[in-house]
């Protein structure tokens, strides 16, 4: 009886899941096994958020393979430590995983290999699950990567596909393995009122009941911030719930603007991670440096504060930074001008909002979080690195009734159309009577010291 092991890291499913379609075709029996490493946690990597919403995908998956006749085993400790006990246990021959690009990936199937060789067990890395498109499969002339998203996007664009795997109707485990039990929500403390449900079923669930009607309209809407016409399946994308094969090749079946827009942005995460996979530094350090002398959390605590509490005064800032702390999740549009004010406005560091991010976000993910944030800030792969978004103009053009804001900052719900984004405008009888910050910082001060930092003034 042959048996072969399938580590699961990012990528929590079993349809379209390529690792595991080949140890089941190349054992008899395979261990799916999940390992809680403490390295996760000493990374910052398992914020309560996301620590939710990875034991809801454990918990889904577990009930997913026992529905095939099989189990999810889970193990707690150091990952190269775990899976050389699992595969001694069942005497397996090979370890199939799914290939990351982060450092910390990187670290782990290297420890992997070496010791697994020790053993005389094979490791085995699959490319394009995690993503669609490998990194380094896309490269231009001269460069391991690409540096600009337009031409990286031209060629990706051309790439074939693999076919989505349909997902296996039996998985045999051996019963000699032992696990610990899947680990539940309770003890988890900290987390946001409006946090999502996460595994596979919710997430094609969420992904099935989107396309119906939101694909359509999603080149024309998905900057309404109002009308919150997004796809939301991040979250489920980051812990390798849903394929992004499976997903690419659903949206250009269905056709049109909407699909076609879509699909971009799932190019965007290829992007990022063939970027970090080249430069696996920009995770800590400027991809372009502009000899930044950002202000730090004890030059700006204050500013910071504010930003992180939702009390800058700028009403489209104020309610983007509540919603992220209330769901953990936020609009992407939001994202970007929430990381302009802080970066540009207020001069402060990109890390510390990046880290912010990190803390809350359930999608909050090395890759596509650090390099978005640079991609604002100016420091990463940005074309227009000076560009500042002013929260005014860009609220009244995304909220231009202002029902976002409403809906998030309360304080301004009886506030009209014509001043909701400018409270200050309001007459001094009508403002004192608010229970809002008068703004931050005017916007031209922070424009001009931005400029001035940047030597553009």
């Amino acid at each position: 009886m042959t048996v072969a092991v399938v580590l699961f890291t990012s990528d929590l499913r079993l349809h379209d899941h390529p690792p595991l379609r080949a140890a089941l075709a190349a054992a008899d029996e395979v261990v799916p096994l999940f390992v809680r490493d403490p390295g996760v946690h000493a990374a910052g990597f398992d914020a309560p958020n996301r620590k939710a919403f990875l034991v809801d995908c454990l918990t889904d998956l577990d009930a997913s393979l026992r529905r095939r006749g099989g189990r999810l085993v889970v193990r707690a400790g150091p990952a190269a430590r775990e899976v050389c006990a699992v595969a001694a246990e069942c005497r397996a021959t090979e370890v199939h995983m799914a290939a990351g690009v982060t450092g910390y990936a990187h670290r782990r199937e290297e420890r992997l290999r070496k010791e697994l060789s020790d053993r005389g067990v094979a490791l085995r890395v699959h490319d394009n699950v995690i993503t669609a498109v490998a990194p380094g499969t896309v490269t231009p002339t001269g460069s391991n990567h690409y540096a600009v998203f337009t031409p990286y996007f031209r060629q990706w664009a051309k790439e074939s596909l693999r076919t989505s795997l349909p997902v296996p109707r039996t998985v045999r485990v051996p019963d000699a393995v032992r696990s610990e039990p899947v680990p539940s929500r309770e003890g988890v403390r900290g987390l946001s009122p409006g946090l999502p449900t996460g595994g596979e079923t919710a997430g094609r669930g969420r992904f099935s009941r989107w396309s119906r009607a939101g694909l359509a309209q999603y080149e024309e809407r998905r900057d309404d911030m109002a009308g919150d016409v997004t796809s939301r399946l991040s979250p489920y994308l980051h812990f390798g719930s849903l394929s992004p094969v499976e997903l690419i090749l659903r949206a250009r079946a269905h056709g049109g603007p909407g699909a076609d827009a879509f699909v971009r942005q799932l190019c965007w995460r290829d992007f990022h991670h063939q970027v970090l996979a080249a430069r696996p530094a920009a995770s800590v350090e400027d991809y372009r440096t502009r000899h930044d002398r950002w202000r730090t959390e004890e030059e700006a605590s204050e500013d910071i504060t504010a930003w992180r509490d939702g009390r800058t005064g700028y009403p489209i800032v104020d309610a983007a930074m509540r919603q992220l702390r209330h769901e953990g999740w936020m609009h992407n549009r939001a994202r970007l001008l929430v990381a302009s004010f802080l970066t540009k406005t207020l001069y402060v560091d990109w890390r510390i909002g990046a880290r912010h991010f990190l803390d809350l976000l359930v999608d909050g993910d090395i890759v596509n979080n650090q390099l978005n944030w640079q991609w604002v800030a100016g420091t990463g792969t940005a074309t227009r690195p000076h560009r500042v978004l002013n929260p005014v103009v860009q609220g009244k053009r995304f909220d231009p009734q202002g029902a976002y804001v409403r809906r998030w900052v309360p304080e301004l719900a009886d506030v009209d159309d014509r001043t909701v984004h400018e409270p200050w405008r309001l007459p001094a009888d009508e403002r004192a009577g608010l229970d809002y910050p008068a703004p931050l910082i005017d916007l031209a001060d922070g424009l001009a010291r931005f400029k001035h930092a940047r030597g553009r003034d």
